[in-house]
C-alpha cells in the first residue's frame, strides 16, 4: 500500500532539481535503475517522457527571469536534437552493463567537476536582480 511513497518522494525531488535546470532526470535514473530496479533502456525511456513534461513547466519562469542567453538557443537546441537522435539509435543496440558503466563513468566525471571546479552560477533560488 505505500510503495507509492518512495516514487512520490523522488519524484519530488528530481521535480524541485529539473526545476531548477540542475539535472533531476539525471537523479531520476539513479533512482530508477540503482533503487527500483528498472533495465537501463526502460529507465532512460522513462527518464525522457517525465523530462517533457518538467521542461515545459519549467521554461516559462526562465524565459521570464531572461536566464535564456537567446543567440545560443538555435544552434543548442538544433545539435541537441541531432545528437539526441543519434544517441538515442546507438543505445538502443548497445548491452545493459556497457549503458550502466558509461552512466556511472559520466556521473563520477560530473561530481569530480562538481568538486573540484569552481562554479561561477548562482544556485537556483537566487534572483540575478537581488530579490
Amino acid at each position: 500500500m505505500t510503495d507509492w511513497v518512495l516514487p512520490l518522494v523522488v519524484g519530488t525531488v528530481t521535480g524541485i532539481l529539473s526545476g531548477c535546470g540542475v539535472g533531476g532526470g539525471t537523479l531520476l535514473l539513479v533512482y530508477l535503475t540503482a533503487f527500483a530496479g528498472v533495465d537501463q533502456h526502460q529507465a532512460q525511456g522513462i527518464n525522457l517522457l517525465y523530462f517533457l513534461p518538467a521542461a515545459a513547466l519549467a521554461l516559462p519562469s526562465h524565459w521570464k527571469q531572461g536566464y535564456l542567453a537567446k543567440p545560443l538557443l538555435l544552434p543548442a537546441i538544433l545539435s541537441g536534437l541531432l545528437f539526441a537522435a543519434l544517441a538515442a539509435w546507438i543505445s538502443t543496440g548497445l548491452e545493459v552493463e556497457i549503458l550502466r558503466k558509461w552512466f556511472g563513468g559520466f556521473l563520477i566525471l560530473i561530481g569530480i567537476h562538481e568538486l573540484f571546479v569552481k562554479s561561477k552560477q548562482e544556485p537556483c533560488g537566487n534572483e540575478k536582480n537581488g530579490v
